[in-house]
């Protein structure tokens, strides 16, 4: 029970350090609406999703009103596209559209689950799929889309990584008239977790429950604040020490809004993501606590130790607080989404060289990176091969998320607006890598796999 100081300092960090849950997100399994036909499947889909999430937005609007924490986003997540193509066959995009006219009739934020998991070789639908995601993002402004192209336990499809590559830049040269928004709503991971709540990487996981309520919680102007409070002397185990409590407090409110929301929807509470997701709000911002931490810039030398241990400290902090901790829960870099990131690109301190690095010991992987206009399909391909194998070595989720700025130079900025900020084009080597993305095949797991 928390006392009188606590609900004071909770309205305080709400008031003043940007304190949210950045969403609540509604898992539906769509396993039930297989069909041989595809419009039958699409029908079923729009019956299902319609009904479970048809209170998911005023549900959330009450428990803001209720509890008074800002909520940020409805969502919903489903399962893995691609296996209701390999069902039915035909046109993917009519799951894209039914999935667009699901989250208009329910009045979500995103719904994320377009969707195919590829880390050891494609089945049927997959290749399907995602030769649909450029033209399904391009016509939709709802629905989001991620592939699996690689895992610890499976290696790394590199006849995936090639199609990505691929795929990525039509997303952006296709919507080149918008900014290139098509390529901000798609993720390609290594070890996609599949419970998580975050757009726009979120799909339902086949093991999970039919319906279940994902809440991921934010709170990098808190975190920041509370350091800005620290004496600048205190050792490193104190700071993580702060961090580590702070986290708790963080995680509580989003144990609570789960639980509530779960009883209100008559739906299972799934986990809490304890990741903190910066926004592009002056003080809202993951760059701005490494620098509270004692860097000059985020970017100079010491930026990937400060960032591995505010990642560690969230998790122990985060888990104390809550035994439904799943998802991504760390600490999220997305460069266009965060204030003091999107300043140390600008100035040059923070290079994409940097941030690959930096990805070893965060929440993710590249987030929102912008890329000059005449980046190739190969190029992106390596970089996507890079993060997976980041990802695949350490056990950890890694992804990449990068925007191609169609007609731009580095140093230029795209803009995108609202949670997806504007971000400086960054600049990237022009060193081929065609021969080795050309070869195909697949990298096999490494030996740390072998865990049984």
């Amino acid at each position: 029970m928390m006392n009188v100081n606590e609900i004071l300092e909770t309205i305080r960090m709400i008031d003043e350090d940007y304190l949210d849950v950045r969403t609540i997100t509604m898992g539906i399994s769509l396993l039930d609406c297989c069909d041989s036909d595809i419009d039958t499947s699409c029908e079923k889909i729009y019956h299902k999703i319609t009904t479970k999430a048809k209170d998911l937005v005023k549900v959330g609007e009450s428990i803001e009103k209720e509890y008074g924490i800002p909520i940020i986003n409805k969502r919903i997540s489903v399962t893995p596209i691609a296996m209701l193509v390999a069902a039915s066959g035909g046109d993917p995009l009519k799951y894209a559209h039914t999935l667009e006219r699901c989250a208009k009739t329910v009045g979500v934020n995103f719904i994320g689950g377009f969707t195919a998991l590829v880390q050891k070789g494609f089945s049927a639908g997959d290749r399907e799929l995602i030769a649909a995601i450029p033209q399904a993002l391009a016509q939709t402004e709802h629905v989001c889309a991620s592939v699996n192209i690689g895992s610890t336990k499976a290696g790394i499809n590199m006849d995936a990584v090639k199609m990505l590559g691929i795929t990525m830049l039509t997303c952006a040269e296709i919507t080149a008239d918008r900014d290139c928004i098509g390529a901000a709503k798609l993720v390609v991971f290594c070890n996609a977790p599949e419970d998580n709540p975050f757009m726009a990487g979120a799909f339902h996981g086949v093991g999970e429950a039919d319906c279940v309520i994902n809440v991921g919680v934010s709170g990098p102007g808190v975190v920041r604040a509370a350091l800005a409070k620290a004496d600048k002397t205190l050792p490193m185990h104190e700071i993580a020490e702060i961090i580590k409590r702070t986290a708790f407090k963080i995680t509580r409110m989003g144990q609570l809004v789960g639980s509530v929301a779960s009883e209100r929807l008559n739906v299972p509470f799934g986990i809490v993501d304890l990741s903190l997701a910066p926004t592009p709000a002056i003080g809202d911002s993951v760059a701005y606590i490494l620098e509270e931490m004692g860097l000059e810039n985020c970017g100079g030398y010491g930026t990937t130790a400060c960032l591995a241990m505010l990642n560690d400290a969230v998790k122990k902090g985060g888990v104390m607080a809550s035994n439904r901790v799943g998802g991504l829960s760390g600490a999220f870099i997305p460069v266009s989404e965060d204030a003091g990131m999107i300043e140390a690109a600008r100035s040059g301190h923070l290079t994409l060289t940097k941030l690959e690095a930096m990805t070893a010991v965060c929440s993710v992987g590249l987030d929102m990176v912008v890329l000059p206009g005449d980046t190739s399909a190969e190029t992106l391909s390596g970089i996507i091969a890079d993060e997976a194998a980041i990802g695949m070595v350490n056990s950890k989720t890694t992804a990449v998320r990068a925007i191609v700025a169609i007609g731009k130079k580095a140093g230029e900025e795209l803009n995108f607006g609202g949670l997806l900020g504007s971000g400086p084009i960054m600049d990237i080597s022009q060193s081929s890598c065609k021969v080795m993305i050309d070869r195909g095949g697949q990298i096999p797991a490494p030996l740390q796999s072998l865990k049984n």
